[in-house]
């Protein structure tokens, strides 16, 4: 499957311009990788985009993901000296960690601040991050209360919203950007799994395909018990074998593959098979 594709519709080209516009009105960024796949979501446009700009790199949805792998993650940044928290944008748990990473990244602004006969507590921080990453749960997780839409499919916000948070912080909302080209087939998988692409993008069959390849070879325990099956010879005779299991099956026992492809990309999506992590770093 080659998925050396050119992706870059009209509106995120208008996000791009958008975050590159108002950084200037904003002290620091929280950019959201998901935990599941840090390197795939973690965009280089993004990088490019904010130069010297502060960061908070928020690790989100770690409930879903690998919690030993996550170690490795946060230790990664932590060499690195990339400002990392650990997220559960539904459930609110890491934000006091996160406000304490913003207080201490606001230190020496503050200090200057100061200098120069400036008071101000309240912090503008712009939220960024790939389509899907949580950052309209983070923005009403953050904000108590329903803000912004959410949804599960990529796209869902689509321009710029000014959320107030106490007295502290201002949020600027910007829809999910991509990059314009994805060079590596197997970041391109890694977005298809947890729903940053549209499913219409990439052959959704293949797709699924992929991913039971993965987890046969790196969660086997996992997808065994999940669907009550014995992993095959070859992905393709596993997914049958889920299809079958599933009831997944058309008149004169087809495989109905559609179906079957629906089953394994939602139970992964949502953790159903288990804490499942993509990518680990390279330490």
């Amino acid at each position: 499957m080659n998925l050396n594709i050119n992706w870059y519709p009209g509106h995120m080209k208008k996000t791009s311009d958008s975050i590159r516009e108002n950084l200037k009105k904003v002290d620091l960024a929280f950019e959201l990788v998901d935990a599941r796949a840090p390197r795939a979501t973690e965009n280089p446009l993004l990088k490019e985009l904010l130069g010297d700009k502060k960061r908070i790199l928020i690790f989100n949805k770690a409930d879903l993901a690998d919690p030993e792998t996550n170690k490795k993650w946060l230790a990664y940044y932590k060499e690195n000296n990339i400002p990392a928290v650990e997220l559960n944008s539904n459930t609110g748990k890491g934000i006091p960690e996160l406000m304490k990473e913003v207080h201490k990244t606001m230190e020496e602004k503050r200090a200057r601040d100061v200098d120069r006969g400036i008071i101000s507590k309240q912090v503008r921080a712009m939220i960024i991050g790939v389509p899907n990453v949580g950052k309209s749960t983070l923005i009403n997780s953050l904000a108590k209360k329903k803000s912004t839409k959410t949804g599960n499919t990529p796209g869902v916000t689509r321009t710029n919203q000014w959320i107030k948070v106490g007295e502290d912080l201002l949020l600027l909302d910007t829809p999910g950007v991509l990059w314009p080209k994805f060079e590596s087939e197997e970041l391109a998988l890694h977005l298809a799994y947890i729903g940053s692409i549209k499913d219409e993008v990439l052959p959704k069959e293949d797709v699924a395909l992929k991913l039971v390849e993965h987890l046969s070879d790196h969660y086997p325990d996992l997808l065994e018990k999940r669907f009550k099956i014995k992993i095959q010879g070859r992905p393709l005779e596993t997914m049958e074998e889920i299809a079958r299991k599933r009831g997944a099956i058309m008149r004169r026992s087809e495989i109905e593959y559609t179906r079957v492809t629906d089953i394994i990309l939602d139970e992964f999506r949502k953790a159903t098979i288990g804490r499942i992590s993509l990518e680990e770093p390279n330490v």
